[in-house]
Formats: C-alpha cells, structure tokens, sequence
C-alpha cells in the first residue's frame, strides 16, 4: 500500500495525458462525423441510383467490419502496400489516421440515425410547406430538421456513450490514449513494472466522463419535449 502511494502521482500524471488524449481523439470525431453522417445520408436517400447505391455499399462495408481492422487498415497499408506513409510518423502521425478512421466509421453510424430520422418525419409535413409556398431547403431546416433533432436525440446519445469506450481502440496502433497509458505500467513505465491497479482507476477515468455525457444528453433530450 505505501508503494501504491508513493506511485500514484506518477499513475495520475501518466493517466491525465493519456485521458486528453481520449478527450482529443473523442471530440474530433464527432466534430468530423456529426456533418458527414448527414452528407452520407442524404447519399443514401438520394433519388441518383448511382450515389445511393454506393453510398448504400460503404455504409454497408465500415457497418459490417470491425473499427479495429479498420484502424488498421488505414493506418498501415498507405505504408505498407502503397509505400507512401501519408500518416506521418510519431504520435502526431498515429492521432491523425485514428481520427480519420473513427469520424469514417461513426459517420456512417450517424447516417443510419439521421436517416431514420428525416424518414420518420410525416410526409405530409412537407406537402403543407410546399402549399405554403416554402421552398425544399426552408422546409428541411425549418421543419424537418427539428423534428428530426428530437427523434435521433436517443439513439444518438447511445453512440456518443459507445464512442467514448471505443477511443480505448485506437492502442492497437500505439496511439497512446488512457488504456495505453495504464496498461505501460505492466510494463515498465516510468520505472514502473508488474503493476495493474492503474488499469482500475482507467476505469474511473471512463465512468467520470460517461457520466457527465449522460446528465448532459439527458437534459438536452428533456428540453426537446416540445414536439411531443
């Protein structure tokens, strides 16, 4: 217990820079996905068959394989298989191509979501804009776009909850997140080995900040209670 002690300014130190970098790769990708999920849903609604159609397919690709494999992918094989590191090297290098995987991938999770969302909205609605002489655009973000804020509120708070667990992935290419920082003292961090109570306060770290999301996304829903 006194070892435990006189560690844990080391741990908390380590684990704080590890947590901003969850924060960093956390935020970017919903800065990043939030617009292109509903770019690639209105893809996937479009009346171009085309464009629907191959929007529908990677949708269906990134949806139907696993964000690590992805992260992978995308990391190495510029590299590897076209011989050209587009990534760069070091942590800079490995945070760009995670936050590129992870906006690719919960964009198209958004984009089911959004989709479901505008569909959800009553045609009729906008046959009575389009009576009142309102135009497409002034329709969409006047009533659709409200409406639909208020139905994909829940099934979007459950992917901001997942996505926050998921940023743990990105260790698989070294990017040194707080699952990375904790697990290096089983390794010899900081002088530190053979030790993996760091790993438990990852947990907290984890647990903190979910927590703060849900009382947050919670409000946010309760004050869409209008359209009910």
């Amino acid at each position: 217990m006194e070892q435990m002690m006189e560690q844990m300014p080391i741990v908390v130190h380590a684990l704080n820079i590890g947590f901003i970098q969850t924060l960093k790769l956390f935020f970017v990708t919903l800065i990043g996905a939030f617009p292109l999920g509903l770019v690639i849903a209105f893809g996937s609604m479009s009346k171009f068959k085309p464009l629907s159609y191959c929007t529908k397919l990677i949708v269906w690709i990134i949806r139907g394989t696993p964000l690590m494999i992805q992260l992978l992918i995308i990391y190495y094989f510029p590299g590897l298989v076209l011989h050209n590191p587009i990534w760069g090297s070091g942590e800079s290098g490995r945070f760009l191509a995670a936050s590129v995987s992870f906006v690719l991938n919960y964009a198209c999770y958004f984009s089911e979501i959004y989709r479901g969302g505008i569909q959800g909205v009553p045609i009729g609605q906008e046959e009575a804009g389009l009576v009142l002489g309102m135009t497409k655009s002034q329709i969409f973000f006047k009533i659709t776009l409200l409406q639909m804020i208020k139905r994909i509120v829940p099934p979007m708070s459950n992917e901001i909850i997942t996505l926050v667990k998921d940023t743990s992935l990105a260790r698989i290419i070294a990017l040194q997140e707080i699952i990375w920082a904790g697990q290096a003292f089983m390794k010899g961090s900081y002088g530190i080995s053979g030790a993996i109570w760091p790993l438990f306060f990852t947990a907290v770290y984890y647990l903190i900040f979910n927590g703060v999301l849900t009382v947050l996304l919670s409000r946010l829903e309760s004050r869409l209670n209008y359209f009910r």
